[in-house]
């Protein structure tokens, strides 16, 4: 029987939830290209209920003990005296979430010797020293698409956040104000400006599906070039390179997977050949941008605004000098862990476990690493190395909370 070790992140802070303001969710049966949602033989919880923290346990705990499994939940996840380290070294599976990073270094892979799945209950596997895996021969999935709309609408929402100066805005509010003057000093129109995108996968070819109403011109770059249809559908302007799109656009959004080649991309280099006074959405991995040149760049007036979905290390330090730059739009990684989204992960995580215990091959679309090299959505959107160093900062948040 196997040992499951799942890290999620911590209920809330007033108590998990007793009701929940909807009674349902829609439900989604496919996605936009056709693939169908997880199809797991069942699940033990009702969508629409919090799943991604501890006491939701991805709804798994009824379904791996009645199979005489041990399911250890937990979100101490970080420092050699961390629950997660403490019980790694027994354990089969450990599944893990984007946006409460159980970071799977090399060393933790060498204490971890009966390791043989990991799974990411969401997209994005970076967290994960996936030179390691393919080292060691141990599988990595994710649940590939499961929540990739919910980010393309959080793009969507931040990118009119900044351009029309929301936050501040909405601050005045709070303080009891009226400052009219004050609010749209810095506020635009989002019609008629240059949008690109780092990255057409699914999240980015969503969210430029959701901003061409908004009659702006839209660019992107992407290693795989979309078919002529969709670029004719949607007006895109191809860019062969990065530099050739942040040159033109008033906003960038960044949604490429974080790997050796895009780690430190939006470096003081590449920002200086932005437009003056353009923007940054970040919903990808925080370790795509420099961390210090995009504060340099907002204080220089560079940049007019960053939002971000994503920090490096995950849960970030206190002192991490994103919560203090000027104009930005910061959230915690909850992009796509909305209650919408989180049915669909946990349901996906439970159907890769369905699968790997019938010893049934596990979905193609959800592979990462397997049988020692990079496959399925894995061969598509990462490349072998390793994303993982200076996680180990991730135990400065619990040392300052």
């Amino acid at each position: 029987m196997a040992k499951v070790l799942c890290v999620l992140y911590d209920d809330p802070v007033d108590g998990y939830p007793k009701e929940y303001a909807r009674d349902d969710i829609p439900k989604i049966t496919k996605y936009p290209d056709g693939q169908t949602t997880p199809t797991p033989k069942a699940v033990d919880f009702k969508p629409g209920e919090l799943l991604g923290s501890v006491s939701g346990e991805l709804g798994l705990r009824k379904f791996l003990e009645s199979q005489g499994h041990t399911l250890v939940v937990t979100s101490d996840k970080d420092g050699p005296n961390s629950a997660f380290e403490k019980e790694l070294p027994d354990a089969e599976i450990v599944i893990s979430q984007p946006f409460w990073p159980a970071y799977m270094t090399k060393e933790r892979f060498d204490k971890a010797k009966k390791l043989k799945l990991i799974i990411t209950a969401g997209i994005g596997s970076d967290h994960t020293d996936l030179q390691a895996a393919m080292d060691k021969g141990v599988t990595v999935a994710e649940v590939t698409y499961c929540n990739s709309i919910s980010v393309s609408e959080h793009i969507v929402m931040m990118i009119l956040a900044l351009v029309r100066n929301y936050i501040p805005s909405y601050g005045w509010v709070i303080k009891g104000g009226w400052n009219i003057a004050d609010c749209v000093e810095r506020s635009y129109d989002l019609e008629g400006m240059n949008i690109g995108t780092v990255a057409a996968g699914r999240i980015g070819l969503a969210a430029l599906r959701r901003l061409k109403p908004f009659d702006v011109k839209l660019h992107y770059y992407d290693k795989h070039r979309l078919p002529n249809e969709v670029e004719q559908e949607l007006g895109l302007t191809f860019h062969p390179n990065v530099e050739s799109l942040v040159k033109v656009c008033d906003v960038v959004t960044i949604n490429t997977p974080l790997h050796p080649e895009t780690e430190n991309l939006f470096d003081d280099k590449l920002i200086a050949k932005m437009k003056r006074g353009s923007y940054i959405v970040n919903t990808a991995r925080g370790k795509i941008v420099d961390r210090d040149a995009v504060v340099r760049a907002l204080e220089s007036g560079q940049l007019a605004g960053y939002a971000g979905d994503v920090w490096f290390p995950q849960p970030a330090p206190k002192d991490h000098p994103w919560r203090t730059m000027p104009h930005h739009g910061m959230t915690p990684h909850i992009s796509g862990s909305s209650l919408s989204a989180q049915a669909r992960y946990a349901a996906g995580t439970r159907e890769i476990l369905e699968s790997y215990f019938a010893n049934k091959p596990i979905r193609t679309e959800y592979l990462i690493v397997d049988k020692g090299k990079l496959a399925g959505a894995g061969a598509h959107s990462y490349t072998a190395g390793d994303a993982t160093k200076g996680s180990e900062d991730a135990a400065r948040f619990k040392k300052s909370a």
